[in-house]
């Protein structure tokens, strides 16, 4: 009865997965050269210079300590490198789900992370700093009854809570990126955080507020490969740190990436200075590309889905209209990025398909979005005059051909409004994807953020980016009422 319905709904459908299929590959940092036949992914979090972090006036390249080490490596061992960056409470459960090869990224072997991965030895050592910009903090006994900021699933958490043990009223407050934890000491929100000494040399550099001290009696904390649990490749990466030891290839990376700044820290900037992050601008401008690729194809996914499910819920099978109630109610029930995350996370657990970030967040934003248009189309369809139909049953027309040809036109002009409301609100949630690690405009403003030390001029404009994109989307939702408009 839907013959033509089916086929153009089919169509659709392929369409919308040929174009999630055409840009899942970009979401990896491929090597420059194809130097080798096999390649390794790394998972790494790269807001942690100078371990890795992207350097934002210069490009989208993860540069750093640990990336230079695990190129050494890689190459030694006949590989091509691919690097993955995340959030860092994510790349160990990235490597359990085999997301990636390896994990480098400033971790220590604690024993707790060594029940799910496996270690390489040690090939780094550092110590554990406070940072603050309280002048008073100058020693451990000075953080009583002050906030600790810490980063969330890292070895700093133990020293944070050594102090708390050690010091009355220390409160102590977790984040996901280090970045974000020096951003709440300027603001004022913590009166300090717990940092390593080759990370917290970048901050202290480029801040003249900061101040640091070692944290007394604190063990030095070794960097060490993570892999997953019985991998052939611990063995070899041993063996290849062990070279790089001795012949100290180590020391030479080590030099180039933690030595001291030998120039004056800078000088204090105004409150609000868009000129700091104008050579960053044009790396937040290629998030747009990525944003509206995966706003597009959520919205061809979700206006498709959404007129099936609107479908069943005016059909006469009871079976077709409850289970899309309950589709509808699942979906508008819980929140979008629970939604998210059970798809990025939970996919691989099940299936052991390693889904990708981009196609994750299209299924998310698609099915809840199909949720939503699905009550705006039947709302349309029931606001259509019954008169019609019944004009149309009595000179015979199939139910096929009137949905089609003369309920589903009026109801979508009488609902573009609604639908152009939520295809707006879709793109605006889209900024939710950068938290798996999808390099669009708000997670490209995050990183300008982190390199920069200055969190203002990014975000407000990453908010201008997407309130044009809006305001886009508004004009062209009312050409298309001028449009539909022209016959009444």
């Amino acid at each position: 009865m839907f013959k033509k319905t089916h086929v153009l709904l089919t169509l659709a459908l392929l369409l919308i997965f040929s174009l999630a299929g055409n840009v899942l590959p970009g979401q990896h940092q491929a090597a420059a050269k194809e130097k080798h036949n096999k390649t390794l992914v790394m998972g790494t979090s790269a807001d942690y210079a100078p371990y890795e972090y992207i350097d934002t006036a210069k490009g989208n390249k993860i540069i750093g300590f640990d990336v230079d080490v695990a190129r050494h490596i890689a190459d030694k061992l006949g590989y091509n490198l691919v690097i993955k960056d995340m959030d860092f409470n994510g790349l160990v459960p990235a490597l359990d789900a085999k997301r990636v090869d390896f994990v480098m990224a400033g971790m220590t072997p604690n024993a707790e992370r060594k029940q799910k991965v496996d270690f390489s030895d040690t090939y780094y050592k550092a110590k554990q700093l406070i940072v603050t910009n309280d002048p008073k903090i100058k020693k451990i006994e000075d953080l009583k009854g002050k906030a600790i900021g810490v980063q969330l699933g890292s070895i700093q958490e133990k020293e944070a809570k050594k102090i708390a043990d050690k010091v009355d009223n220390v409160s102590i407050e977790k984040r996901n990126k280090v970045p974000d934890l020096v951003q709440e000491i300027m603001s004022k929100r913590f009166n300090a955080a717990v940092i390593e000494d080759g990370v917290a040399i970048e901050y202290l550099n480029k801040n003249p507020d900061l101040s640091s001290f070692v944290i007394p009696g604190s063990a030095s904390a070794g960097s060490a490969v993570a892999l997953q649990k019985g991998s052939d490749l611990t063995e070899k990466f041993n063996k290849e740190i062990a070279a790089m030891k001795k012949n100290g290839e180590l020391d030479q990376y080590a030099k180039k990436w933690f030595e001291p700044k030998t120039e004056k820290k800078a000088e204090k900037k105004s409150i609000v200075d868009f000129s700091t992050i104008m050579p960053s601008i044009p790396y937040i401008l290629k998030g747009i590309l990525t944003t509206l690729k995966f706003v597009v194809v959520s919205i061809l996914l979700g206006f498709v889905l959404g007129t099936i499910l609107a479908l069943f819920k005016i059909s006469k099978v009871n079976v077709l209209r409850w289970g899309a109630d309950a589709y509808t109610s699942i979906f508008r029930g819980t929140p979008l990025i629970l939604q998210l995350l059970i798809i990025y996370n939970a996919t691989p657990q099940l299936t052991g398909y390693k889904i990708e970030p981009f196609l994750a967040g299209v299924l998310t934003f698609g099915l809840n979005s199909a949720a939503y248009v699905s009550e705006i189309i039947r709302a349309g369809i029931n606001g259509v005059d019954k008169g019609q139909r019944e004009a149309s049953m009595a000179l015979g027309v199939s139910y096929g051909s009137m949905m089609r040809q003369i309920i589903l036109p009026q109801a979508l002009k009488n609902i573009l409004p609604a639908l152009m409301n939520e295809f707006i609100t879709l793109t605006k949630e889209s900024a939710i994807i950068a938290v798996i690690g999808t390099t669009d405009i708000m997670r490209r403003a995050q990183i300008v953020g982190a390199d920069t030390y200055r969190y203002f001029e990014p975000l407000i404009t990453a908010g201008i980016i997407y309130y044009l994109m809006v305001m886009a989307l508004t004009v062209l939702g009312r050409m298309l009422e001028r449009r539909m408009s022209r016959g009444d």
